[in-house]
């Protein structure tokens, strides 16, 4: 080998080396400046409640503020599109949603996201609760007499719903109960409960957080939940399995990504703080009550629960027909 040779395969060996060392330095620095958490929903809705929590409590113990910037539109895409092209370094954060990650891609005939190349998975942060529920005014007290009325007038009730999980989700409830809802589409869970507080809409299918003090104050009544955890604003609220036992339990769930080539230690600083944060008690019990219920998890077994959900979630879409272009 050449002298010239030499230099460069020892150059690029001490690059090698270098490397690693070099990515453990930006994860000690980091973070040295405010971050920026993009919710694809508006405020009040489950992703940005949490969100907030989350971020407040990294800003008490990492000294450095955590902005929240609601970023609404077009089923996530809009929020997603804009951690996609932030800078790789940790700063950008998105608050996704099951729907940004495992439906989006077969909504979309030109999908402007990859959700598995475009993203780095931080941590999964919660598994939020679905509820059905209608006005307290409503004459329906419960999931069969839902039913009952649904299926003496076909096509007359509707329903609202605010992501594509829930949407889907009433599409899976009128084919598991035999029954023809119409949906009415919202935007997030904040215009969901308007709807329903209105009476623009018969019932609703959404997570809790939004809802959680119409039903305390006895305005909303809680037909039936989704999966079997307890949920104190509503007792006794029974599992819609136990109406529709060929229906699935399903959660909503939420995660942290960060944008494509993000330093892994950065990843790694990342996700540790996020589950120190939600096994903070305080926090825990406050996102428990809004029936938020955190969750965490690697960002490799992160990134294996998106493709598993991908997969499960792709055979609905497709069965269901709903496109959006």
């Amino acid at each position: 080998m050449t002298p010239s040779r030499s230099l460069i395969a020892l150059a690029g060996l001490s690059a090698l080396l270098l490397a690693p060392a070099a990515a453990q330095d930006a994860a000690k620095d980091f973070p040295n400046r405010s971050l920026r958490i993009v919710v694809p929903f508006p405020a009040g809705g489950p992703s940005d409640v949490l969100a907030r929590m989350i971020g407040q409590k990294i800003t008490e113990d990492w000294r450095q503020p955590v902005v929240i910037e609601n970023r609404v539109g077009a089923n996530t895409v809009i929020g997603a599109q804009v951690v996609k092209q932030a800078p790789p370094d940790g700063y950008t954060l998105l608050m996704a949603i099951d729907s940004t990650l495992a439906m989006n891609q077969y909504l979309y005939r030109t999908p402007q996201y990859d959700p598995f190349n475009d993203f780095t998975p931080v941590t999964l942060v919660a598994k939020t609760m679905i509820l059905l529920m209608v006005n307290s005014a409503s004459e329906v007290n419960t999931t069969s007499e839902l039913i009952a009325k649904a299926k003496a007038q076909p096509g007359k009730l509707n329903f609202g719903a605010g992501t594509i999980s829930t949407k889907l989700l009433g599409f899976l409830l009128n084919k598991a109960a035999g029954m023809n809802t119409v949906l009415v589409p919202y935007n997030g869970s904040a215009e969901v409960t308007q709807g329903l507080l209105t009476k623009s809409v018969d019932f609703t299918l959404d997570g809790t957080s939004a809802a959680a003090s119409l039903i305390q104050s006895g305005q909303f009544r809680v037909l039936a939940k989704f999966d079997d955890r307890p949920f104190p604003p509503a007792p006794n609220a029974p599992m819609v399995q136990a109406t529709v036992p060929n229906l699935d339990q399903i959660t909503v769930w939420l995660g942290l990504v960060a944008p494509k080539g993000t330093p892994p230690a950065v990843v790694e600083k990342l996700q540790r703080e996020v589950a120190t944060v939600l096994a903070d008690p305080a926090v825990k019990a406050k996102a428990d009550a809004a029936g938020l219920f955190p969750a965490t998890s690697t960002p490799a077994e992160f990134s294996s629960f998106i493709r598993n959900e991908a997969e499960r979630w792709s055979k609905v879409v497709a069965e269901s027909g709903m496109k959006y272009d």
